[in-house]
């Protein structure tokens, strides 16, 4: 199945809305597919980040606010 969006006729918002309902779908459906092997060693890097105090976290719903705010 191929899907074409307009994208150059949709808002950031819109744009934002659609790939979260994309991202929801796939989280519904995890099972279905296997992380690269890669994965592990850059999740492994990001906690010794975390850990050492060189990365923070910063909440999703925060997060996107913020992405938003600079995007609009």
């Amino acid at each position: 199945m191929s899907t074409t969006l307009p994208l150059e006729q949709m808002t950031t918002e819109e744009k934002l809305r659609i790939m979260e309902e994309i991202w929801a779908d796939l989280a519904r459906n995890e099972a279905a597919f296997e992380s690269p092997a890669w994965h592990e060693a850059v999740l492994k890097e990001r906690r010794r980040r975390r850990k050492s105090g060189e990365d923070i976290l910063i909440d999703w719903e925060t997060d996107k606010k913020q992405l938003r705010d600079r995007l609009t």
